[in-house]
């Protein structure tokens, strides 16, 4: 299979580099100077086993990589702010031997959040939801860092709504030789709400830096909290805390990369690339919209949302705001 990454950046190009390690063929799409490094110099992949430079085919959109293959397999690893306008590229683009995307090939959802997988069904047949258990860091074009080891990820993968199937294991079997853990999982969604909770930090990080100190840790655990009770309140199941933690158990450690940026996690990235965006709406903005769905209160995750959203439109530096200004807004909102 040749997989086509769409959306080159933190995730995507620990994915794809690791893939092209194990010898099978990737295409990366990528923007802007991103693209243009990565076309010039190729992706620079550092892992605790080293720094590596993997020479790929670089695309910007489906009309430059021109007819797809049958074989194909799409993973759509942008933010989930940019997914709608990445599966209107994709999904008409037409297969070798017949149809389009959207009605041949495999998509996988490896991103944050629960809803790509939701907008991509619109459009295409076969829909993977990807639980992206990967810490690495994409803030200088070209250059990717993740320093998980032995195994670089846990990425648990199924079919969407749910199930499982030969595709997703033929997927598993690649990943797991380009170091990086896929359980294959007919429940996929529950692994997905489950990391969902834990991301409802990601905007308190990009906004205070990082995650230490009680006052800080004490307002994650009640954006956790305000979470799990509107999960609660739909009716959704969620993974917990100790059941990831027993899945990754001592499979993979983070190790120090010398040389490498000190990297947050994805929301803080965004807010160091200066990107304008943030995924603030399909993380905490999450949580409101079920919250209002269901009657529960949402005053943490509301305000995190509108504070992370003012800060990518306005381009203010990650880690800008103190950690006692933000609990006082969230105190006044609640």
């Amino acid at each position: 299979m040749r997989y086509i990454i769409i959306g080159a950046g933190a995730i995507g190009g620990s994915v794809g580099g690791r893939l092209a390690e194990a010898g099978h063929d990737v295409v990366l799409v990528a923007r802007g100077t991103h693209r243009e490094v990565l076309r010039e110099r190729g992706l620079t992949l550092t892992t605790p086993d080293g720094t590596r430079t993997h020479r790929l085919p670089v695309v910007e959109n489906p009309a430059e990589l021109g007819e797809l293959h049958p074989d194909d397999v799409l993973a759509l690893a942008v933010k989930t702010q940019d997914a709608e306008a990445a599966l209107d590229a994709w999904s008409a683009r037409p297969v070798a031997g017949g149809g389009t995307a959207a009605e041949a090939l495999p998509l996988v959802c490896a991103q944050n959040g629960v809803e790509s997988e939701r907008m991509a069904l619109r459009r295409f047949r076969r829909v993977y939801g990807m639980c992206v258990w990967l810490p690495s860091t994409y803030v200088e074009p070209g250059a990717v860092s993740a320093a998980g080891a032995p195994y670089t990820g846990m990425l648990h993968l199924g079919r969407y709504p749910a199930g499982t199937d030969d595709t997703a294991r033929r997927i598993a079997a690649d990943l797991e030789s380009g170091r990086l853990l896929a359980p294959v999982v007919a429940d996929v969604m529950r692994w997905k709400y489950g990391k969902l909770l834990g991301n409802l930090a990601n905007a308190v990080e990009a906004l205070t830096g990082p995650l230490t100190g009680e006052e800080v840790l004490d307002l994650v655990r009640r954006a956790r909290a305000e979470g799990e009770a509107v999960l609660a309140a739909a009716g959704i199941e969620a993974v917990g805390e100790q059941e990831q933690k027993d899945t990754r158990a001592d499979r993979i450690r983070l190790e120090p990369l010398d040389g490498s940026p000190r990297g947050g996690g994805s929301s803080w990235q965004s807010l160091s690339r200066g990107t304008g965006t943030i995924e603030a709406d399909y993380l905490n903005g999450e949580i409101a919209l079920l919250g209002r769905l269901h009657g529960v209160p949402t005053p943490v995750s509301e305000t995190l949302q509108r504070l992370a959203n003012e800060f990518a439109r306005e381009r203010r530096e990650a880690g800008a705001m103190g950690v006692g200004e933000l609990v006082a807004l969230v105190d006044k909102a609640s």
